[in-house]
C-alpha cells in the first residue's frame, strides 16, 4: 500500500470523529467542513515526509480548529472577534483534544454529526445525500452518479439540505450542540439508525442496475459498525448491523447474469456470503441475550431463519410468521402485515394470505410490492384475470428496469397452463 493510499484510508476513518468535534467547536457545519478540508490538505502535504501522527483524528481536530479560527479572523478583520464562548473549546494542547476523544465527547460528537444529517426537516433523499457527503465524505460527483442526476442538481440538493439545517438551528427546531442526556441520546439513536438503514436500502434497491448506488450498502454497513463501536451495548444497533449483514450476504445471488431479479426461494444459496452470515448470527445472538427486543432485532431474526435454511423447503415459516406478529406489535405497519401474509401463504395457502392483505388495498395502492405480491398470490390461487390486473398495476409502479422485467416474467407465466406453473 502506498503512503498516499494509507493516508486516504486514515482520513476516511478519522472523518466522522474529527468533523464531529470541529462541529462542536464552531457550531456551524460549513465552517467545520472547511476546517476539516484544510486539515486534510495539510495532512497530505506533511504526513508523507514526517509520517502519520499517533492519533490522526486528534491531529486533524487540532489543525482544523486552528485553521478555522484563522479563517474566522480573516473574515472579520474589521469586526471584533466573537466571544470565546462562541467556540466550544479553544485550548491549544493537542493532548487535551486526545483526552476528549477518549471521553463522552467522542460518541456525542459523532452522534451529533449523524443526527444533523437526519434532521426531521429534511426529506429522505436529502438525508441520504447529506449523510453520504458529510459523514462518509463522498464527493458530490460520486453521489450524483449514484442517484443518476447531474452534479449541479446534486450540489443544489445538498446545499438546500444544509440551508434547512442552518435555518432550523436558528429557529425552534435547532440541532442541540449540548451533550444529550440518556433519553435524548436514545431518541437520536433511533433517528440515526433509521437514516443509516435508508442509505442501505437505497443501495439494496439499486442492485445490479446501478453499481454505484449499490455501493451504498457497503457504506451503510461501515457507518453502522462505527455506531456500534461507540455504543457497543445497544441491542438495536446490533440488530440493525446483523440485519444489514444478512441482507448483504445475498448480494451475489439476488440477480442473474442478465441483471434480472432472482426471488429468495430461487436463489443459489451457495453464492451467499457465509462469512457475513456467521458474523451476523453471532451478533444477533448477542443482541437477543439483552432481552430488549426491537424491530431491527426481529427483522434480523427473520433474515437469520432464511440464512439458516440450506434450501427453501427447510425454512421455518411457522417461526417466521410468529416473528412477523411480534414485529406488528413493536412497529405496526401495513408493509409488515404484507410480509406476514407471504409467510402465511406458505403455511395456509394463497387464499388465507389474500384475505389477510385485502384490508391493505387502499393504504398500499401506490406500493409496487403490494401489487406484485397480490398478483403472485392470485396466480397461485388460479385467479389469472385478477392476477393480470395486479401485475399491470405493479409495472406502472416499478422503481427499476429489474422490477419491471420481473413482473413481465410473471405475466408471461400467466400464459402457461396452470399445471406448468406449479
Amino acid at each position: 500500500m502506498t503512503d498516499l493510499a494509507y493516508i486516504e484510508l486514515a482520513l476516511i476513518a478519522a472523518r466522522p470523529q474529527a468533523l464531529g468535534a470541529l462541529l462542536r467547536y464552531f457550531r456551524d457545519l460549513d465552517t467545520a467542513e472547511e476546517a476539516f478540508q484544510e486539515a486534510c490538505l495539510r495532512a497530505i502535504r506533511t504526513w508523507p515526509d514526517k509520517g502519520p501522527p499517533r492519533d490522526p483524528a486528534a491531529w486533524l481536530i487540532f489543525v482544523g480548529r486552528n485553521s478555522g479560527v484563522d479563517q474566522i479572523r480573516k473574515r472579520a478583520r474589521n469586526e471584533p472577534l466573537p466571544e470565546e464562548a462562541a467556540f466550544s473549546d479553544l485550548s491549544d494542547a493537542e493532548e487535551d483534544i486526545a483526552d476528549r476523544l477518549d471521553n463522552a465527547h467522542y460518541r456525542d460528537d459523532i452522534l451529533r454529526l449523524m443526527f444533523i444529517c437526519c434532521h426531521p426537516d429534511l426529506p429522505n433523499t436529502q438525508q441520504i445525500a447529506l449523510a453520504l457527503r458529510i459523514v462518509s465524505g463522498l464527493t458530490v460527483q460520486q453521489i450524483a452518479r449514484a442517484f443518476l442526476v447531474s452534479e449541479s442538481a446534486m450540489e443544489q440538493r445538498i446545499t438546500r439540505a444544509k440551508g434547512r439545517v442552518a435555518k432550523a438551528q436558528r429557529g425552534e427546531r435547532a440541532v442541540a450542540f449540548e451533550t444529550p442526556d440518556a433519553q435524548e441520546r436514545a431518541e437520536r439513536l433511533k433517528t440515526v439508525t433509521a437514516m443509516i438503514y435508508l442509505v442501505f436500502n437505497e443501495g439494496y434497491s439499486a442492485g445490479a442496475t446501478n453499481p454505484e448506488t449499490a455501493a451504498f450498502c457497503d457504506e451503510a454497513i461501515r457507518l453502522v459498525r462505527l455506531l456500534l463501536r461507540i455504543f457497543p451495548a445497544e441491542p438495536e444497533i446490533m440488530g440493525l448491523t446483523a440485519l444489514m449483514l444478512l441482507q448483504h450476504s445475498r448480494a451475489g445471488a439476488r440477480f442473474d447474469g442478465e441483471g434480472q431479479i432472482v426471488l429468495l426461494e430461487d436463489q443459489d444459496r451457495s453464492l451467499w456470503d457465509r462469512r457475513l452470515i456467521t458474523e451476523a448470527l453471532a451478533m444477533l445472538d448477542k443482541a437477543i441475550r439483552h432481552r430488549q427486543p426491537g424491530p431491527y432485532q426481529v427483522q434480523a431474526a427473520i433474515s437469520g431463519l432464511h440464512a439458516r435454511a440450506s434450501n427453501p423447503d427447510e425454512t421455518d415459516w411457522g417461526e417466521i410468521t410468529l416473528l412477523y406478529e411480534l414485529l406488528e406489535k413493536l412497529a405496526p405497519s401495513p408493509v409488515v402485515t404484507l410480509n406476514r401474509a407471504v409467510a402465511q401463504s406458505k403455511l395456509k395457502g394463497p387464499d388465507a394470505a389474500l384475505e389477510l392483505i385485502a384490508p391493505l388495498a387502499e393504504k398500499l395502492d401506490g406500493y409496487f410490492y403490494f401489487h406484485g405480491v397480490r398478483g403472485a398470490l392470485l396466480m397461485q390461487a388460479g385467479r389469472s384475470g385478477e392476477a393480470k390486473i395486479a401485475f399491470d398495476r405493479a409495472i406502472t409502479l416499478s422503481n427499476s428496469p429489474a422490477e419491471c422485467a420481473h413482473i413481465r416474467q410473471q405475466l408471461d407465466r400467466l400464459k402457461e397452463p396452470v399445471a406448468q406453473r406449479l
